[in-house]
């Protein structure tokens, strides 16, 4: 469950991300409560996925999901450059994200 738990709070990550720039420095208000409420529950579960999964692995992976999955967001919703170069940088972040779950311990 400690995987779910990581992967969900890798998917709030990349919400609360969105919501920093939809939020607009925090000056309008909804996208703003719901900026805050994706952070605080991205590291709730975090935090629950840290009782099984070691500190190193969990917030690589973490980081990660949040890094790798906000750059394909700026690309796809906010128009951002799609070029080879980061297109390739960010499945080196995927590719080290599973490889950290494929020889995590067990």
């Amino acid at each position: 469950m400690a995987w779910v738990y990581l992967a969900i709070a890798g998917v709030l990550e990349i919400a609360f991300a969105y919501g920093l720039k939809t939020a607009a420095g925090f000056t309008r208000p909804w996208p703003s409560v719901l900026t805050v409420v994706a952070a605080a529950a991205s590291l709730y579960l975090l935090s629950r996925a840290l009782r099984e999964i070691p500190i190193g692995t969990g917030y690589a992976v973490w980081t990660g999901i949040g890094a790798a999955g906000t750059a394909v967001v700026g690309m796809l919703v906010l128009g951002e450059p799609r070029t080879a170069g980061r297109i390739a940088c960010i499945a080196m972040i995927l590719g080290g994200v599973i490889g950290l779950r494929v020889f995590a311990p067990r």
